[in-house]
């Protein structure tokens, strides 16, 4: 068992976490005061950015295949990149930031996002078009991690407003290239509109270039501050862990419905045109969530009661679309939508649950480190246990045992407290 810490030694400590990162926070402000406008820009385009390698691609690997030469299983392994790279850009990111700072961290993440995107359309093999999109989503993975202690740090007096403005940056981020993709590829080909994303990335990278130099005389403080916060560990806190799998078993029900839900829509008996535009509708109400859950976790001490909706949404959701399916079909697809709005929860709580940036930034890659590994499970799981039964029946029961997970795992997070306060205990006690 870990070795007991006094609450005393544990209450000074984050006292004096507190004080050292205010300081620095005021630091900052009063020397950016008028480059938060440029910290803002820097924010919602790096946001956007966070998913471009992902869905400019996905729509044109058809294309993309015969031009390259590779066939589905090899369109399998682009399709788990993603979450893999992003989990691993979790349990990396924390050692980064408290090496180079938060917004060398930032800029490091749009210039790799930035060299992958460009430089991917140009590959004529399939190695180097895996190895520039691990690199495209490493970067992203990595603003994955650093730009919620980044609206820590920069507005901590706007987290509601701000956690919804970025968290929809990437959802527009998301849907418009997969949108533009097949019409420009049509129009222009698939090596055009896979690269022209690169200027979105690198127009990303001009405010971080000047945040960086504004921020160099705050490296010795923030060290510092990281010194004094450093030796907390994230995965010794129920708190920690409780977001970590609450994120986690979102981002596993998210992915699998992205991956599956227009095969299960088309099994039911609807025709493939239906199942798009059906599909079009699960992600427009996913947008919802997005919209309005950061300001309602925001504005409760004890966000439970939103979980416990969300997740009985969801429930209802594939209740419906399993007993009927044919019937008011667009009642189910709409509560499928809403319910992952966990997600937008998760990333908001991030903030609420630490008391400085440094706590932001470990508890950020703890959480999505960990909760990207778990959502690499969700397709495949699902998939192989189609493939067993021949049916949606088992499936949709072990996404049931998921919702109960999150349920579970929930508890932890929402209730009032700050990871700081939690991360020196062992979980365990006499």
């Amino acid at each position: 068992m870990p070795p007991f810490v006094p609450a005393e030694a544990v209450a000074s400590d984050a006292s004096r976490i507190e004080v050292a990162d205010a300081a620095i926070v005021r630091g900052v402000r009063e020397h950016l005061w008028r480059g938060r406008l440029l910290v803002f820009a820097g924010l919602l385009l790096a946001a956007f950015t966070l998913r471009l390698a992902v869905t400019s691609l996905t729509p044109l690997l058809a294309d993309i295949g015969s031009a390259v030469g590779f066939g589905a299983v090899m369109a399998g392994v682009f399709g788990m990149m993603p979450p893999t790279m992003f989990a691993v850009a979790g349990l990396l990111t924390p050692a980064v930031m408290v090496r180079i700072g938060l917004e060398r961290t930032a800029l490091l993440s749009v210039v790799l996002s930035t060299l992958g995107l460009a430089v991917r359309p140009l590959a004529g093999h399939v190695t180097p078009m895996l190895l520039l999109t691990a690199i495209a989503l490493m970067g992203m993975g990595i603003g994955n991690v650093v730009l919620p202690p980044l609206v820590k740090r920069y507005f901590s007096d706007r987290i509601a407003l701000m956690s919804t403005l970025y968290i929809s940056f990437v959802q527009l981020g998301t849907v418009i290239p997969a949108v533009m993709a097949i019409p420009v590829a049509d129009a222009v080909g698939w090596r055009f509109s896979l690269g022209m994303w690169a200027a979105v990335a690198a127009a990303a990278v001009l405010p971080w270039i000047s945040l960086t130099r504004r921020t160099r005389v705050q490296r010795t403080a923030a060290a510092g501050a990281v010194s004094v916060a450093g030796d907390g560990q994230v995965w010794r806190s129920p708190l920690g862990w409780g977001l970590a799998v609450m994120f986690g078993m979102t981002a596993l029900m998210t992915y699998t419905f992205l991956t599956w839900l227009p095969t299960m829509l088309m099994d039911f008996g609807i025709s493939r045109g239906d199942a798009g535009t059906l599909f079009g509708v699960f992600i427009l109400a996913g947008l919802v969530g997005v919209l309005v859950m950061p300001t309602l976790t925001t504005r409760m001490a004890n966000p439970y009661p939103l979980v416990a909706g969300c997740m009985s949404v969801i429930v209802a959701g594939m209740a419906g679309l399993h007993f009927a399916p044919l019937h008011g079909t667009i009642i189910w697809i709409v509560l499928l939508g809403l319910g992952p709005s966990t997600f937008p929860m998760s990333l908001t709580l991030i903030n609420l649950r630490s008391r400085t940036d440094v706590g932001a930034a470990r508890l950020s890659g703890f959480a999505q480190g960990f909760g990207y590994a778990l959502a690499c499970i969700g397709p495949f799981g699902v998939g192989v246990l189609h493939e067993l039964t021949g049916g949606w029946t088992v499936p949709f029961a072990a996404l049931a045992g998921v919702v109960v997970i999150t349920l579970i795992a929930a508890r932890h997070v929402c209730a009032p407290r700050v990871i700081e306060d939690t991360w020196r205990r062992p979980i365990f006690t006499h």
